[in-house]
């Protein structure tokens, strides 16, 4: 299995969202991304991570870095996800576990077949400057950790 490193492009991938879809990274193309995947909505872990990085919104579009997350959950169990934290950022569904492992590396869960957490930081070119793969439900990216990377690697510039 293929895992991601640092200065790689991330896989072209379409996310199913409400409405359409996006593709990736192209939708973060120009700017720092966050890449989320998560378990589904009944990880509380994931809940905290999503409603984290809600909070951090204004924070992290002033740092000049967009947010997407997905996961294997149906569209209305992503919409009730969305409308429960608020959600500002693209919120994908439905996405295929096996696929998504095989491109990126996610580690998978067999019963119930879901993506295990998993985050990228990717810079405006859409190379991976940062991923975090879990096997389980905790270790996960953290919006305040993002922020500071971002903006370290501003001044760096």
């Amino acid at each position: 299995m293929i895992r991601l490193q640092n200065g790689q492009r991330f896989p072209t991938l379409d996310v199913p969202v409400a409405g359409g879809s996006i593709r990736l990274p192209d939708a973060l193309q120009g700017s720092y991304g966050v890449v989320l995947i998560y378990r589904g909505a009944w990880c509380p872990y994931c809940q905290a991570q999503l409603a984290g990085f809600q909070r951090a919104s204004d924070k992290l579009a002033e740092a000049g870095i967009k947010v997407v997350a997905f996961s294997v959950d149906d569209e209305a169990t992503t919409a009730s996800t969305i409308e429960k934290f608020k959600l500002t950022f693209p919120v994908g569904h439905g996405v295929d576990p096996d696929h998504v492992a095989a491109i990126t590396g996610a580690y998978t869960n067999a019963a119930p077949h879901h993506l295990q957490t998993t985050g990228f930081v990717l810079a405006p070119d859409g190379t991976v400057l940062n991923a975090v793969y879990s096997s389980g439900p905790i270790g996960r990216l953290v919006a305040e950790d993002v922020i500071g990377m971002v903006t370290y690697l501003k001044t760096k510039c």
